[in-house]
């Protein structure tokens, strides 16, 4: 028998607030209150104003910038509900940073996505919930239950419902081949693949050769995250240089480093429109000659928060 929780409590850190409240005003119910603050000598401080015994306590908190700083806010709110006797703690992480290294592709170096997953566990977490993990693997690295979201279909709808002509998904390299297939047939669209190469640490990657047709068509370049936007920029250029008659640019995690908005942000690049949403706040400022479009994930987090509590099914809610 399923055990169940007193009422659902929301807190939030300082990582994206607004998302926090956007999730509450679509449950209809009180963000809690909570103090989250550094002392002068960068120490994190906790303490919840409200009283969290033995209810199911939801702490919102995407891992941005500044990244180490929003980990041990996580970390030190999931101990200090613990510690208040919280009957249950769910790590909401619509972005989960660290991502990328997922895996020993390299001589010496770290699997620090499951270092953090680690850290998660440690401080107290019972469970997790994201959105559009960078590796399906990283769910394999928590030993408590994970619930892994997709915003995928928000944006593929999206670009759907204002393509005049018959659309084409194009996967930015050969990783994302069976999402964009699996999304051109959600819209009744086509797929196209970029064959891409990249080398070392660099974060420059350069495009091959494009594996489809987009000639006259419609594209949505799409990836789970844009960080300097190299990847995007070569998969722009491949599907304007193949005759696509417009391209836009979507990603579920908008993290935009500099280099993004010196690559992305200028007409001669070709992107007609970029599309994402809201897991983490745009710290950097926004695009100036490109349309962009924010599409909210606070009903879909909503949603699954009511199920979790309530012991229904997260995936029912991706059920077309």
């Amino acid at each position: 028998m399923a055990t169940t929780f007193n009422e659902i409590a929301i807190f939030s850190g300082n990582g994206h607030p607004q998302l926090a409240d956007d999730i509450c005003a679509h449950m209809g119910i009180k963000l809690g209150d909570c103090e989250v603050f550094q002392f002068s000598n960068e120490e994190v401080f906790v303490r919840y104003l409200d009283n969290v015994r033995e209810r199911d306590v939801f702490i919102v908190q995407p891992i941005v910038s500044p990244v180490n700083t929003s980990l041990m806010e996580l970390f030190i709110m999931i101990d200090a509900a613990r510690r208040a006797s919280a009957g249950r703690i769910t790590a909401v992480v619509p972005y989960y940073a660290y991502g990328r290294s997922d895996k020993k592709d390299q001589p010496r170096i770290p699997i620090t996505a499951r270092l953090v997953a680690n850290f998660i566990e440690t401080a107290g977490a019972d469970r997790l919930l994201s959105m559009d993990m960078h590796a399906g693997q990283i769910q394999g690295f928590f030993n408590v239950p994970v619930d892994e979201l997709t915003a995928f279909p928000l944006l593929a709808d999206y670009f759907g419902s204002i393509s005049q002509l018959a659309p084409v998904v194009v996967a930015p390299d050969s990783g994302r081949a069976k999402l964009a297939r699996d999304l051109s047939a959600r819209i009744g669209g086509d797929f196209a693949i970029v064959d891409k190469q990249r080398t070392g640490n660099s974060e420059v990657a350069e495009a091959m050769n494009l594996v489809g047709s987009v000639d006259g068509r419609d594209c949505l370049v799409l990836d789970d995250e844009i960080l300097t936007g190299g990847t995007i920029a070569a998969a722009v250029a491949t599907a304007r240089e193949n005759g696509a008659r417009s391209v836009r640019v979507a990603c579920v995690h908008p993290v935009f480093a500099e280099k993004a908005y010196e690559r992305l942000d200028n007409a001669t690049v070709g992107i007609d429109e970029i599309i994402f949403t809201d897991t983490l706040p745009l710290v950097r400022g926004e695009f100036t000659s490109i349309p962009q479009k924010s599409i909210s994930i606070a009903p879909l987090l909503g949603d699954a928060i009511n199920r979790i509590h309530s012991g229904g099914s997260v995936g029912a809610l991706f059920k077309k």
